[in-house]
């Protein structure tokens, strides 16, 4: 990089360290401040206090920030297989973009200017240069000794201002050696820069395509190191995540209140007839589904109203991505089963079809959950476009249409499945709930729950949010296991007598 910029990219390359990935996921640091500040008590709400409230200072509120920013970026590369560093890049239009262009074109303007002397000047040449040598250098291993020897043969400093002060420097050479090197590191899909690095003849243009496909080559590193250490990093990140949230504990007493709110409003929920059926459990299992039943509800989760536990922060985000993916998962369902239940044998077993108006009915559901989505508009196209389908798919079978009153009727139960009072849905949410449930239940026996009924269409997709959701708590209980199991247990002995949990 020029030198006027390597100050710029320095910083860039911070941020990139600081932050993670940036639009890959929400900024790690804002994502967990946004967070603590919504979720951390005030003196304005009326929590129950864990301990007697202290006095902290700012500089311990700080460093407790910085302990649970760096724990969040360690918790998304464990959580997230598909997080990935991305380059830093100013926005577009802003005053630290403007001074960047500005600052790399005189840069370029000035080494141009200087090759063009006569003779021709190579101080900047050879700064670059040198720079190029050491980001090469940083892509070798400890063991890769010959290559490091090679690097610093061929792009000795001193001797290459040696030749530029004698008019000896053969800069196309001392160029086609880092292409050379470049090749060598690059990953595979780099393989189309560095081919055309090689057809750049002029000077200024090929430094400056070259430093372009270093900064990729850097990120590529950057990313091959992240999931390289994950495997590592999945081994010892429980305890490192259970010792941060300890030491945040330690500075904030009552951080767990709104886990204990959450426990102990499931335990409510379950024992006041939440839930249907029931079974009487040991003290461990019923540890067990009363935690497995909480997990449930972060399903069902107002995220506007209700503050979510601090032990699940940093998964509110995949939380409540499951949560809509699950709502019109059940949508979907429940249309297509108010179809199937109308047409009956007429459709039933048509190889395609139910594909077809699931991905219909999915795209016209995609924006269900932005601002702008009408409900009403929606279903009623919804409606409109399964009676379409039926009736060509009808005709296509040599079957009879259906009347105009079956047809609006039919029409009338697909708008109506838009209530989540509706009948049907409330059915098809049931049974997703109980599946999901069954999951976790049966996740230690590494067995899958059956499919309860009407949940055929959507059995795919169920089954991806149920691994996901799998593995969120799995790993979850792992990490606040002990704080967990003190919550669970009074809340289970206030009853005097182990409580009987629903079975839905």
């Amino acid at each position: 990089m020029p030198k006027e910029s390597d100050e710029s990219s320095k910083e860039e390359q911070s941020k990139i360290d600081k932050d993670g990935a940036e639009n890959t996921v929400e900024t790690s640091e804002e994502m967990i401040r946004k967070s603590i500040r919504r979720n951390t008590p005030s003196p304005h709400r009326l929590t129950p206090q864990s301990s007697p409230p202290r006095f902290v200072s700012v500089e311990e509120l700080m460093e407790t920030a910085k302990g649970v920013t760096n724990l969040a970026l360690a918790h998304e590369i464990v959580m997230n297989s598909a997080f990935q560093v991305k380059p830093y890049e100013p926005g577009e239009g802003s005053l630290e973009k403007q001074v960047k262009e500005i600052m790399h074109k005189a840069f370029w303007d000035c080494l141009e200017s200087q090759l063009n002397d006569d003779p021709p000047s190579y101080s900047h040449a050879v700064t670059l240069v040198g720079e190029i040598k050491e980001t090469l250098l940083s892509f070798l291993l400890p063991g890769q000794s010959r290559l490091r020897g090679q690097i610093e043969e061929a792009l000795d400093l001193s001797l290459i201002q040696q030749e530029a002060e004698n008019r000896a420097l053969d800069i196309n050479k001392v160029a086609k050696f880092i292409i050379d090197m470049m090749g060598t590191f690059c990953a595979p899909l780099r393989d189309e820069d560095i081919k055309q690095l090689r057809e750049i003849t002029d000077i200024v243009p090929l430094f400056k395509s070259i430093f372009a496909v270093l900064d990729k080559m850097k990120i590529d590193m950057a990313n091959f190191a992240v999931s390289s250490l994950r495997p590592h990093l999945l081994q010892q990140s429980v305890e490192y995540e259970r010792k941060k949230f300890q030491e945040f504990l330690e500075k904030q007493p009552n951080a767990l209140d709104f886990t204990q709110k959450w426990l102990q409003d499931t335990a409510d929920y379950v024992t006041g007839g939440g839930t249907e059926g029931g079974a009487t459990c040991t003290p461990n299992s019923a540890q067990l589904s009363l935690h497995n039943h909480a997990y449930l509800r972060l399903l069902k989760w107002d995220h506007d109203a209700e503050s979510f536990p601090e032990t699940l922060l940093m998964d509110q985000g995949r939380f409540q991505e499951m949560q809509q993916e699950l709502e019109q998962l059940a949508l979907v369902a429940s249309v297509l089963l108010i179809v199937y239940n109308s047409a009956g044998e007429a459709i039933s077993g048509l190889p395609g079809l139910m594909e077809r108006l699931k991905k219909t009915i999915k795209i016209l559901l995609a924006e269900m959950h932005t601002p702008s989505f009408n409900a009403d508009e929606t279903f009623a196209a919804v409606a409109e476009k399964m009676c379409v389908e039926l009736r060509g798919c009808l005709s296509q079978h040599g079957f009879s249409p259906f009347s105009s009153d079956r047809e609006n009727t039919l029409k009338g139960q697909i708008v109506a499945a838009k209530s989540a009072d509706n009948p049907i849905r409330k059915v098809i949410d049931s049974r997703i709930q109980m599946y999901l449930l069954g999951f976790l239940e049966s996740s230690a026996h590494r067995c899958a729950p059956a499919l309860p009924g009407g949940l055929t269409p959507i059995s795919k997709e169920l089954e991806e949010i149920a691994v996901k959701l799998g593995r969120l708590v799995t790993f979850n209980k792992l990490v606040y296991s002990p704080f967990y199991h003190k919550i669970l247990q009074d809340i289970l002995k206030q009853g005097e007598t182990w409580i009987t949990l629903g079975n839905d």
